[in-house]
């Protein structure tokens, strides 16, 4: 890409983007292309990370595992839903990872974990989502009946309207209660220690972004 179309770029996305300022940015579409390689400039491609180079990006730089939620962060980041997240997508789907306030991190969260989209958690979303999520520990009792019971115990936390799945409104008021239920299905954020190496190895002087 040259630097006229590049400066471009960093303006009209700097300008879309709450967290990062135009220094960053800059990074971040470096990066992007660093990582996607040289196919951008083909005609009639979609430019951008496919879920398998999303996942390992999720898995290598944020020590992600869970291969569920690492599916439902890659849909949450591809909003268009062409099965690549292209570079504004991954501008604005960073700012909320990386930087976004409660509010943001709260619909991010609900998002991942609302598997059908249908506006809820319901019992089955969150039984897939814990089983997935939990250390598999040999055991002689049966596994899913501790899932189950747990499920109960969320659900008796949450579930404010008691009808027996989560809407928004519940998560955000349980969330607002305790944050600590933000992740409380799944690890969908990356962890303070991840966030800050990726910072500060991205965030350099740009003299010294080729060397990553």
């Amino acid at each position: 890409m040259n630097r006229k179309k590049l400066q471009k770029l960093t303006d009209t996305l700097t300008k879309n983007c709450k967290h990062f300022n135009k220094f960053e940015v800059q990074c971040l579409i470096n990066l992007f292309y660093n990582l996607v390689g040289d196919v951008t400039e083909r005609q009639g491609m979609v430019t951008g990370l496919d879920r398998n180079a999303f996942r390992n990006i999720l898995h290598m730089t944020f020590g992600m595992t869970d291969d569920m939620i690492m599916d439902r962060v890659f849909r949450g980041f591809d909003k268009d839903n062409d099965g690549c997240v292209n570079v504004s997508e991954w501008i604005s789907g960073l700012s909320v990872f990386l930087r976004g306030t409660l509010e943001e991190k709260m619909k991010y969260c609900f998002e991942v974990f609302d598997l059908n989209g249908d506006g809820f958690i319901s019992k089955e979303e969150m039984f897939h989502m814990l089983k997935n999520s939990l250390l598999k520990q040999p055991s002689e009792e049966d596994p899913d009946e501790g899932i189950k019971d747990l499920v109960e115990i969320t659900l008796k936390k949450m579930d404010h309207d008691h009808d027996g799945k989560l809407s928004f409104s519940d998560y955000e008021q349980a969330v607002r209660e305790e944050t600590l239920l933000l992740e409380a299905f799944g690890p969908c954020l990356p962890d303070p220690k991840s966030e800050m190496e990726f910072e500060a190895q991205v965030f350099k002087d740009p003299n010294e972004f080729n060397d990553i």
